[in-house]
C-alpha cells in the first residue's frame, strides 16, 4: 500500500530541488520510453488523473483568461521582452487573467506587465531538471509534472492565445492550439502571433507551400492572426468574448 500512496500521491518535487530531478529515468520520461508492467501502468494513469484534478480544482476559478506563450530565453532589456510586458499589461487593463507557463523570459514578461497593471497573473509552471522556475510576478502558481497535463490547462481555460517569439516549445504549443481549432475540437478562439520580423518567415511558408500544396486551406486559418500591435491584438480578441457574452471588469487606469 505505501509503494501505491507514493506513486500516486507524493508530493511533486519543490522548486529548489528543480536541478536534482532525473526525467531520463522516473516520471514522464520512463512513461513514455515503451510499456511497463500492467500495475505500473495503472498507477501512472492514476497519477496523471490526480495531476488533471488539481490543476483543474487550482485553475476552475479562473478567468476570463488570455494564455500568452513565448520563450524563457529571452531576458529583461531584449524587445521582445518588452512586447511581452506590454501585451500582458493591456490584457490585465481590458479585464483579462494573463495566463503563462509561469517560466522566465516572454512569460515573465506578461505576468509581470499584468501584476504591474494590477491584473491577475497566473502561471501553469513545468517542473523541469535543469530550465525553469516559477517568475515572482505570479499571483497563482500551479506546478505540473506532465507536459501534455500542462498544455491541456493552458488550453481548458484560456479564450484566446497570443505566441510571442520562442523556440520549439513555443511552436509545439502553437501548434496543438491550431490543430484543436482547425479540426473543431476547440471553439474557434484567436491565435494571434506577435513579432512580425520573426513569424513572417513561417507564416510566408504557409501561405506558399502548405495552401498551394493544399495541406491546409486560408478559410481553415481564419482565425490565425499577425501583429506588431497589442491593440490590435485585443481588438481581434474583443470580438470572440464579446460574441461568447463573457464578462469582464476592466482595471481602471491611474488617470481615471
Amino acid at each position: 500500500m505505501s509503494f501505491i500512496w507514493n506513486e500516486i500521491f507524493r508530493p511533486r518535487p519543490q522548486v529548489k530541488r528543480l536541478h536534482q530531478l532525473q526525467i531520463e529515468t522516473q516520471g514522464e520520461g520512463r512513461y513514455l520510453a515503451g510499456r511497463h508492467s500492467r500495475l505500473e501502468e495503472l498507477l501512472r494513469i492514476m497519477r496523471i488523473f490526480v495531476e488533471f484534478f488539481r490543476g483543474m480544482r487550482a485553475l476552475h476559478r479562473v478567468g476570463p483568461a488570455i494564455t500568452v506563450f513565448g520563450s524563457a530565453r529571452f531576458k529583461e532589456g531584449h524587445r521582445y521582452y518588452q512586447l511581452g510586458m506590454n501585451i500582458g499589461s493591456e490584457l490585465a487593463q481590458k479585464g483579462y487573467t494573463v495566463m503563462t507557463g509561469g517560466g522566465p523570459g516572454i512569460m515573465e514578461a506578461a505576468n509581470r506587465g499584468a501584476k504591474q497593471a494590477g491584473g491577475q497573473s497566473i502561471g501553469c509552471a513545468i517542473i523541469l531538471p535543469r530550465e525553469q522556475q516559477p517568475n515572482p510576478f505570479l499571483d497563482r502558481v500551479v506546478n505540473f509534472y506532465y507536459f501534455f497535463v500542462r498544455k491541456v490547462m493552458l488550453v481548458k481555460y484560456s479564450y484566446g492565445f497570443i505566441i510571442l517569439p520562442g523556440g520549439l516549445g513555443t511552436l509545439d504549443e502553437l501548434s496543438e492550439a491550431v490543430t484543436l481549432i482547425q479540426t473543431g475540437k476547440l471553439y474557434d478562439f484567436p491565435v494571434i502571433l506577435m513579432g512580425k520580423e520573426y513569424w513572417q518567415g513561417m507564416m510566408d511558408w504557409i501561405n506558399e507551400v502548405m495552401i498551394k500544396e493544399g495541406a491546409v486551406t486560408q478559410e481553415e486559418l481564419h482565425f490565425l492572426h499577425l501583429t506588431d500591435d497589442p491593440q490590435e491584438a485585443l481588438d481581434i480578441i474583443h470580438r470572440t468574448v464579446k460574441g461568447l457574452k463573457i464578462s469582464l471588469t476592466p482595471i481602471k487606469s491611474h488617470a481615471d
